[in-house]
């Protein structure tokens, strides 16, 4: 009867303990974002998203680096989770704004303002 009782209230602590982390921004959503599906993305970013998903080869150096979240304006997860890619921009002398960052795929976004703003990506 005893060992059933502490079972009960370690049960009992563990939810009490785990509620602020189940609301914390970790563990949130994004339901927040605004989204956009593959078919609506300009072709460069679909081409870009396919390679993703298939695992490359990429035709940047950078494309796959670790994104960092400094702007913070995609949800919070652990430093390493999300990686970049580049979505060619014609007629750019560079990398160009447009990026995709994944997370794990097919938790990807697409930004063609150099990660001031970001669309989830629906497919």
């Amino acid at each position: 009867m005893i060992r059933g009782v502490k079972t009960l209230w370690l049960v009992m602590l563990g939810l009490l303990l785990w509620q602020p982390l189940a609301q914390a921004d970790f563990f949130s959503n994004d339901t927040g974002f605004a989204s956009i599906n593959i078919s609506k993305l300009p072709s460069e970013a679909r081409d870009t998203f396919h390679l993703i998903k298939q695992g490359g080869p990429f035709p940047f150096p950078r494309d796959g680096v670790v994104f960092g979240n400094r702007e913070r304006q995609l949800p919070k997860r652990p430093r390493g989770y999300y990686h970049e890619y580049t979505v060619r921009t014609p007629g750019a002398r560079n990398r160009g704004a447009r990026r995709i960052v994944c997370g794990a795929v097919p938790e990807c976004y697409y930004t063609d303002d150099h990660y001031q703003t970001f669309k989830r990506i629906r497919e």
